[in-house]
């Protein structure tokens, strides 16, 4: 009798030590196997940040996008002069000035006075910006008219403008995240007319520059900016 309960105490009291063994065993186990593998690569941001992603450009990058429909669950496709206007908080001048260090990312697409079709030069310019996107994560389409006729009917104009640049690339590249990279505006004749510094920019039309031709456009250019 005297035997068997000694018996039974040495089993209870190998149980433990064996239980430990093993958990000492499996954890030593694992330590090895997480110092013989790879470090696990740095993730890399969508946008480059560019050097010209300034925090007054990156603040009217997140507002435009949330207010013309890329983010935040908005259904709205563009913004017209007044919410551009309001979007943006500041002048015209100041708005254009923001992207003037995009000349080597961007070009401008001219279109006939009246016109909102496209012609064989700026269907080139257009697949030309639209390809180079090296990692950028956002596709601005900026349309304008010139100052004659109404404001009503420039607006519309530019409008037709926006959306026959966006017709163009639903076409031609069939990019299931189209909708999330593309933020179009219409600015019509009331806001941020192009000056004469944007003749320096690829342009559709090798005709000579004027402010008249240059502003029956849309502006064309990838964001690199982490928001």
């Amino acid at each position: 009798m005297i035997a068997a309960r000694i018996a039974i105490a040495a089993v209870l009291l190998a149980v433990p030590a064996a239980l430990a063994a093993a958990w000492v065993h499996g954890a030593d186990r694992r330590l090895t196997e997480l110092t013989a593998a790879p470090a696990e690569a740095a993730p890399v941001a969508a946008a480059a940040d560019d050097a010209y992603c300034s925090p007054e450009l990156k603040r009217i990058l997140r507002r435009v996008l949330m207010s013309c429909g890329l983010v935040g669950g908005d259904a709205a496709r563009g913004c017209q002069p007044v919410q551009a206007k309001s979007v943006a908080t500041m002048s015209g001048h100041d708005f254009n000035a923001l992207f003037q260090p995009m000349k080597e990312r961007g070009g401008i697409v001219q279109f006939d006075q009246d016109h909102s079709d496209l012609g064989e030069d700026d269907l080139a310019l257009i697949d030309q910006v639209f390809a180079d996107q090296r990692g950028a994560s956002w596709f601005f389409v900026v349309a304008r008219a010139s100052p004659e006729g109404s404001a009503e009917h420039n607006r519309e104009l530019s409008h037709q403008r926006a959306d026959s640049v966006m017709s163009h690339l639903r076409q031609r590249f069939q990019d299931p995240d189209l909708d999330k990279e593309v933020g179009l505006l219409w600015l019509g004749e009331e806001y941020a007319q192009l000056e004469t510094e944007f003749c320096a920019w690829r342009r559709s039309s090798t005709a000579t520059c004027s402010l008249d031709q240059l502003n029956r456009s849309a502006f064309i250019a990838w964001i690199d900016c982490q928001l």
